[in-house]
């Protein structure tokens, strides 16, 4: 990272190194608005106010008063507390063989449901998808026809509309996507909510199980939270053994 000297307040140097990390902790919206040479210039301003007001915090000893002290206190006593329990999650892990012998035990959590790929051209009125219907089987290609009548966003990717399993789509689409066949298109418009569709199916997947390779990374996310969320509970039940607790709170 680039540490090139930005400014220096009463000795202590301000680098372009601190403007990038502080930029970085920003939202990316928010840290779009720093990235040009005027926004970089007002950042630096930001961080050399700060350095005056520490500056002059110092100078009043403003970290002596017993104000300051409480809440240092609380946020080394915040910061120790989510320190912990990260630190006591992290040594919590899933060996490989682990995650294989759930992958085998459970196939039933391992399907991929039966799916169709299918594209569809999405029209205000019934006349249009009729004409177009006609249109098509006249001699224009379904993909043409998406992109040039669509109204839909998929028409820049001439109607396709990728995989989809059963309850993604309305019902009206569904049910007439499902009866089709690997090229067959709707002969009649298709109404749902959102206009009149002509649909074409471009594929058909049957139920499968999705293979240990492509699920194993999930498998093992499962498998860690609920191993952390077990060992997370019996180590504050180890630790109520060893410290005090005492719970006024009725329930």
């Amino acid at each position: 990272m680039e540490r090139t000297p930005m400014a220096t307040v009463e000795g202590k140097t301000i680098y372009s190194s601190d403007l990038d990390a502080l930029i970085k902790q920003l939202p990316q919206e928010q840290a779009n608005q720093f990235l040009s040479r005027e926004g970089r210039r007002q950042l630096l301003e930001e961080l050399i106010a700060q350095e005056l007001f520490y500056l002059e915090a110092k100078e009043a000893k403003v970290d002596e008063s017993e104000e300051f002290k409480k809440m240092v206190k609380d946020a080394e006593e915040k910061l120790l507390k989510t320190h912990m329990i990260a630190k006591f999650m992290m040594d919590v892990t899933i060996p490989d063989e682990d995650v294989e012998k759930f992958y085998n035990e459970n196939p039933e959590q391992f399907i991929a449901p039966d799916s169709v790929r299918a594209s569809h051209i999405l029209l205000p009125t019934e006349q249009q998808a009729i004409d177009i219907i006609a249109e098509i089987k006249a001699g224009k290609s379904f993909e043409d026809a998406a992109k040039e009548y669509s109204v839909c966003p998929s028409k820049d990717n001439a109607g396709d509309l990728s995989y989809f399993s059963r309850g993604q789509m309305v019902p009206e689409f569904e049910e007439a996507a499902f009866a089709l066949e690997i090229g067959e298109m709707t002969e009649v418009p298709v109404k749902t909510q959102f206009g009149y569709h002509v649909i074409k199916l471009t594929d058909r997947k049957e139920t499968q199980t999705i293979p240990y390779d492509a699920i194993k990374d999930n498998a093992r996310s499962f498998l860690l939270r609920e191993k952390q969320n077990k060992a997370f509970i019996g180590k504050v039940e180890d630790l109520k053994k060893k410290y005090t607790v005492d719970v006024q709170f009725g329930i």
